[in-house]
């Protein structure tokens, strides 16, 4: 049961990475301006930067989800490691988010959020199986 619970948050956890994805990649100097209060001239200044980020996130969401299937199929260990390697990662960024970028703690605990929660769940998983 707790593995289940696992997989949901570990899934709201690749979904807001994969959007992550979107705005850093994709959106930038649109969209992605008013959810990161950027102006336009810092939006085309660091969007080679924001570009590559935002490939970061979808590769953290791609460790996750396929942790999850992984899970999934059976090899438990295998996928609650790959999980565990892109949600505590995830968890591990909204963190250096939160004590560097005082303006952005709100932005940190929604990012983080779900990893917390995966990745507690995770060491209740392990400590109790």
């Amino acid at each position: 049961m707790v593995l289940i619970a696992i997989a949901i948050f570990a899934a709201v956890s690749a979904l807001l990475h994969v959007y992550i994805w979107y705005l850093e990649s994709f959106a930038w100097t649109g969209a992605a301006r008013g959810v990161f209060g950027t102006t336009a001239e810092e939006a085309a200044a660091t969007r080679e930067l924001a570009y590559n980020q935002g490939f970061y996130n979808l590769f953290l969401a791609i460790i996750a989800g396929v942790g999850i299937i992984v899970a999934s199929a059976g090899d438990r260990g295998i996928g609650a490691a790959l999980i565990f390697a892109g949600t505590g990662a995830m968890l591990g960024a909204a963190i250096v988010l939160l004590f560097s970028s005082p303006d952005k703690r709100a932005a940190a605990v929604k990012q983080g959020a779900a990893p917390l929660v995966t990745v507690v769940l995770g060491v209740i998983w392990a400590l109790t199986g």
